[in-house]
């Protein structure tokens, strides 16, 4: 069989929207179109959070195509002057144009969702045709696009009046890209209801041309009228709780403007809404401004109990015994928002927490010591929490305590016995694990330090594990023994629900994570396969900006130098000077202050935490890879596996 050739003319340049084309699942849902439709939704969304509209309209018509209309300003329909070609055509045309970048005091959208500028330009990607009409500037102008390029050149077709301005777009997308080519209409109806509760006053209408159904929505008491609907019947410990902060222009530790507004629900039953939206974006999966919620309202009721003596004694309080019973509805604003992905299902921005948190704690605050007996109530049914979570982990913990060996002398334990909240960190070295013991939250995070490189035991019999005293204490430590993939593995002894591989991020680092990947893989596979073992990221490199404009002064961390290019671009883009900030290189984790480590890998809601999990093609292949890479019998199979590879390992120089 013929080698593949691999030279200069294997490798492929994409042009234009191509990359979409190539691999959509990166850029956008596709089990159907709503999320391309959303994209253009978003945008009209923005000009009215901007104060430049009042009604949004979509139509789904007859022919399978959606329009969305807005009365906004209407795209710029001039020529731009690096491109040399209407603003309108890049903004459909080009990945990352878009009138979002500019955050600067003046810019067109301070305030918005779109970020990655590969929003409309995606939508037409993935289209057959796109229709574009602007009104701006007493005229009207015409675009067209077919499978992505210009079909109708952008033209003048008649005259408005002087003060109609906005846009049409008209979407055809293409079903070869997605699983059903049918938007599902409870989804979008609930998009569209969502941007009418978050932008006060501002009419959202959908038209269904087939059925001639019309649908409008207005909310003049925006998300309180919202939330009172969703928990309408049901018992409420104590009133709504409503909130609403942004930072004004003298503010040291945020930007003009960013804040939140929130309205909070404690019901007897449990949550029955949670929504949650940035710059009016959806974030379906939460992210760091739900954290910041969570720790707000946590902060303000423990000081509430602390204050008038209500917590008894041996009951302690956390942030999920106050959060278990809260409905909400959240809407932040951030200046420069930073998503998971491009379809803005999480927020990962690491100061939203504190922004959110910080006006959510003062508010509540004042609120339960202004209304002493519903701070009574609503501590009262947190402890009532606590307690019940209590009587559960001590049943737990008493069903496994019998035959329990003593736990290894370096283990700093954690507090918690709770194992759906309790994790362990697997840390390279004595001195990490010394700034790991400072930063953790000692109620739920335990650390084990490793001295040196774990034993390869990918050979070694399982009788002779405990042989190794690295080995020994994991095990020890995580309470579950040694197992094979076919036993029946005992998992009712373990102590922690994740059990975190934390190392350098160089190469000595990863050779550790391999190691103990293989330990896991092989001696105790039903973690990996019950999603216990996971991977933990700290950065390598640390930006400091200082501050301009409305920007206080930042940190920003990065993996590695793909981020950290990312970074920098992004910054050049927002005007900061060149040469303004400054790079530090993290040489491991020992060098790391037990703040920066917190707030970097180990906080819940600002870290990047890998779960381990088995990929394609399955066990069975990567059994026979992990034979090959680290079998000892196996060098003449690696060297040639390392030839035929070499090409793709990527070498600082």
């Amino acid at each position: 069989m013929a080698t593949p050739r691999y030279d200069e003319a294997s490798i492929r340049v994409l042009k234009g929207l191509e990359p979409v084309r190539q691999r959509p699942g990166m850029y956008t849902r596709t089990d159907n179109p709503l999320h391309i439709i959303q994209e253009v939704i978003d945008n009209a969304a923005d000009e009215a959070l901007a104060g430049f509209g009042s009604q949004i309209k979509v139509t789904l018509h007859t022919d399978g195509s959606v329009s969305v209309e807005d009365d906004g300003r209407g795209i710029p329909v001039g020529m731009h002057a690096q491109e040399h070609a209407p603003v309108v055509e890049l903004v459909f045309t080009r990945l990352h144009a878009g009138g979002k970048f500019d955050k600067k005091q003046g810019g067109a959208y301070a305030f918005s969702g779109g970020l990655h500028g590969v929003g409309v330009s995606v939508t037409n990607a993935l289209s057959r045709r796109l229709e574009v009409r602007v009104w701006r500037d007493g005229a009207v102008h015409e675009l067209a696009f077919a499978d992505g390029d210009v079909k109708t050149p952008l033209k003048q077709v008649d005259t408005a009046a002087r003060r109609k301005s906005g846009t049409l777009v008209r979407v055809w997308p293409d079903p070869k890209y997605f699983d059903s080519a049918v938007i599902p209409m409870a989804e979008l109806v609930h998009a569209l209801r969502s941007k009418a509760v978050l932008l006060d006053g501002v009419k959202v209408v959908l038209v269904v041309e087939k059925s001639g159904e019309v649908r409008e929505w207005q909310y003049q008491a925006g998300l309180r009228g919202y939330l009172e609907e969703a928990v309408q019947g049901e018992e409420k410990i104590i009133p709504l709780f409503e909130g609403k902060q942004y930072a004004g222009e003298d503010d040291e530790s945020f930007s003009e403007g960013e804040g939140a507004h929130w309205v909070v629900a404690w019901t007897t039953e449990g949550h029955v809404l949670r929504e949650s939206y940035v710059n009016l974006i959806s974030t379906t999966a939460g992210g760091t401004h739900e954290a910041g919620l969570r720790d707000g309202l946590f902060n303000a009721v423990r000081a509430f109990a602390e204050l008038h003596s209500l917590i008894p004694k041996g009951v302690k309080l956390m942030a999920d015994d106050v959060y278990a019973h809260a409905s909400f509805v959240l809407s932040a604003k951030v200046l420069d928002p930073q998503f998971q992905g491009q379809i803005k299902e999480k927020l990962n921005s690491r100061d939203a927490v504190r922004l959110v948190s910080g006006y959510v704690k003062n508010a509540l605050d004042l609120w339960l010591n202004a209304n002493v007996e519903y701070g009574r109530k609503l501590a009262e049914s947190a402890i009532r929490q606590a307690q019940a979570r209590a009587r559960s982990a001590k049943k737990v913990e008493k069903r496994k305590s019998s035959g329990v060996a003593v736990l290894p002398g370096k283990l700093t334990d954690c507090e918690s016995t709770d194992v759906t909240q309790t994790e362990i960190f697997l840390v390279e070295g004595d001195s990490a694990g010394g700034s790991a013991k400072m930063g953790r939250d000692k109620e739920f995070q335990a650390i084990l330090p490793l001295r040196g490189k774990v034993l390869n035991a990918w050979e070694v019999d399982r009788d002779r594990l405990f042989a190794n005293n690295e080995i020994h204490d994991i095990a020890v430590a995580i309470g579950v023994d040694p197992h094979g993939a076919s036993d029946n593995a005992d998992l009712s002894g373990l102590r922690y629900g994740r059990i975190c591989i934390l190392s350098d991020a160089d190469v000595d680092g990863s050779h550790i994570q391999v190691l103990l990947l293989t330990l896991f893989f092989r001696h105790f596979p039903k973690l990996v396969e019950a999603g216990h073992v996971y991977v933990a990221r700290p950065p390598l490199f640390r930006v400091d900006v200082p501050a301009s404009g409305k920007r206080p002064a930042r940190k920003l961390y990065c993996l590695d130098d793909e981020e950290l290019q990312v970074v920098q671009d992004k910054l050049r883009t927002e005007g900061v000077r060149e040469g303004a900030w400054s790079i530090s290189r993290f040489k491991g984790l020992g060098e790391m202050s037990a703040e920066q480590l917190w707030d970097t890998t180990m906080n819940p809601d600002t870290r990047r935490l890998m779960p381990v999990v088995y990929g394609e093609p399955g066990v069975a292949a990567t059994t026979q890879m992990f034979d090959m890479l680290m079998g000892k019998g196996e060098s003449a199979q690696r060297r040639a596996w390392l030839e035929a590879k070499g090409n793709l390992a990527e070498v600082d120089v």
